[in-house]
């Protein structure tokens, strides 16, 4: 006799042991239904999965050994290193047209100034949207970053990075890393 899904309780672990037998679609309700918290007589819901037992009082906390803790730590730093120099290629990336210099910069935005008296409102709003973009941009030139110093990490860390994660020649050339730099990191073509 099958129970409905709404009235089944505790009872419905027994269609567990011969779950082959049964249509799968029951199975899976009964198996379902058999994790479900269910209401106890006393009014509780109880949960149907094993408890969680307690550590014995004479087992001591796992801890690390110091190599462990160290080999943790220099991955996360090969990790860091990697990630480092990728965003920095990644924000470096040359982009279609003519690069603008700051001087460039500064004379548009002078020209914006100049224009933005004599603009009517809806002019006014794209130029005051421009002048923002403008400034952003040329504050973000302003903070170089030293692409020099990221490769020199990325060249030491990554070999073993590399080694540790299983990435290839390739898929490092997927993400644009130069291949002068992949030989100095001592990853190969046949890696």
């Amino acid at each position: 006799m099958q129970q409905s899904p709404a009235s089944r309780t505790k009872a419905t672990v027994r269609f567990l042991p011969d779950w082959p037998n049964r249509d799968p679609s029951v199975h899976s309700w009964a198996l379902v239904l058999s994790l479900m918290p269910t209401q106890s007589r006393r009014g509780k819901r109880e949960s149907n999965l094993p408890k969680k037992t307690a550590a014995p009082a004479g087992k001591a906390p796992r801890s690390m050994s110091d190599a462990h803790k160290e080999a943790l730590a220099e991955g996360r730093e090969q990790g860091r290193a990697v990630r480092r120099y990728l965003e920095a290629l990644e924000a470096n990336k040359p982009r279609r047209g003519r690069k603008r210099t700051p001087e460039g910069i500064q004379r548009r935005l002078a020209a914006i100034e100049e224009r933005m008296a004599s603009a009517d409102a809806l002019s006014r709003l794209h130029l005051a949207q421009e002048r923002m973009d403008l400034e952003a941009e040329l504050a973000s030139s302003s903070d170089g970053v030293d692409v020099a110093a990221l490769e020199a990490a990325f060249i030491k860390a990554a070999g073993p990075y590399s080694r540790r994660k299983g990435i290839g020649y390739e898929a490092w050339r997927a993400a644009n890393v130069e291949p002068r730099v992949l030989k100095a990191a001592g990853i190969g073509r046949g890696q």
